[in-house]
């Protein structure tokens, strides 16, 4: 059984922990089968694509391998001999979700080998407490919609209450990814952990606007929300140039533009794909004047997440 889980956008600017949306490339490939030594239990016999990065194989410091083994947990399927291979098709540690990716598809492929018997959407816990492994946290706006497509709203991270919310036809997506490293729980521990009231107030009608933006396909509307006032100017600093590139952006005929989970990634949202490829060469160009390796990914909202190939 061969699956792929996509990356994806956390945060989305102004949803700091609660608003993420899936890409339709990169992602994650996990192939898993039956192994033939019975009462050997979950292993992991092959990983590529890591670049150089130390990812273990034992199943309990292993995104993948976790949820995978959390799901054989639930259903009483530990003892079961299965081996599974790990296809990085991602960077890590780039803000688009790598390690939510590697959960959700260690999560799903183990329920399509077993021929499905849970529902696509209850892997949910378990493909976080393959990514709570890695970022050290609990949360989902990675992990819903690479598992589930679409742009999501996390109300709870706890309760895993969490909706979709419909996204106007064209909107498409520019990422841009500056080779440089950026860890989450750096990106996490500069952030102040109080929010001035003026501040608390813009940054919660920016995102109840950008919501309603979408339900009513109000281009308008989305563009003007896209504005996070609280998250962004703390984090900035760490990404080389990202004002130049949100500038470009902006200026290329974006809606709006911000910092990809905790970076260095930077993403950019446009009312259809022409613009977004135009908006994605202006970026670039930043990266390429000053001499910074990249990597670009266009595509639109994809709504249906992780699926078996």
């Amino acid at each position: 059984t061969k699956v792929f889980a996509p990356a994806s956008v956390g945060n989305v600017g102004v949803g700091f922990d609660c608003l993420g949306f899936a890409l339709e490339k990169p992602g994650d490939e996990i192939i898993a089968r039956f192994s033939n030594e019975k009462g050997k239990g979950l292993r992991i016999t092959k990983i590529t694509g890591k670049k150089g990065k130390k990812i273990p194989y034992e199943i309990d410091k292993n995104t993948a391998g976790f949820a995978a083994y959390k799901v054989l947990e639930h259903l009483g399927e530990t003892e079961r001999g299965i081996e599974i291979e790990i296809h990085k098709k991602m960077p890590l540690g780039s803000g688009l979700g790598s390690s939510a990716a590697s959960a959700v598809a260690g999560a799903m492929a183990i329920n399509e080998l077993l021929k499905r018997p849970l529902e696509k959407k209850d892997l949910l816990p378990f493909s976080l407490m393959g990514e709570e492994l890695a970022s050290g946290g609990r949360h989902a706006d990675n992990v819903a919609p690479s598992l589930l497509g679409g742009l999501r709203l996390i109300r709870d991270n706890d309760t895993l209450d969490q909706h979709r919310i419909p996204v106007p036809t064209g909107i498409y997506a520019s990422v841009i990814y500056p080779h440089v490293e950026i860890l989450t729980r750096d990106a996490r521990n500069i952030l102040s952990p109080t929010v001035p009231l003026k501040k608390m107030v813009q940054q919660s009608a920016n995102l109840s606007s950008f919501i309603l933006g979408m339900f009513n396909s109000d281009i308008g509307l989305v563009g003007r929300s896209l504005q996070d006032v609280v998250i962004e100017p703390q984090r900035a600093q760490l990404i080389p140039h990202f004002y130049d590139v949100k500038e470009a952006a902006l200026k290329a005929g974006a809606l709006g533009c911000s910092i990809s989970g905790s970076g260095p990634s930077i993403f950019a949202l446009s009312a259809n794909s022409l613009i977004a490829e135009n908006v994605g060469e202006a970026m670039k160009k930043v990266y390429s004047d000053a001499k910074i390796e990249y990597q670009l990914f266009l595509s639109p909202i994809n709504h249906e997440g992780a699926i078996k190939l």
